[in-house]
């Protein structure tokens, strides 16, 4: 069930944790906003 909720996420270098972080709150939430904050790794992909 989602939840009439928003959840922003502030990364920088987050590759190894991303795909796991996300998968853990695309059930409960309307909107998810990720914001890149200058990673130099495969985070923006």
């Amino acid at each position: 069930m989602k939840l009439n909720l928003s959840i922003c996420l502030i990364t920088k270098n987050e590759v190894a944790n991303i795909e796991r972080c996300l998968a853990s709150i695309e059930k409960i939430a309307q909107e998810i906003v990720v914001i890149d904050t200058g990673s130099t790794d495969q985070t923006k992909r």
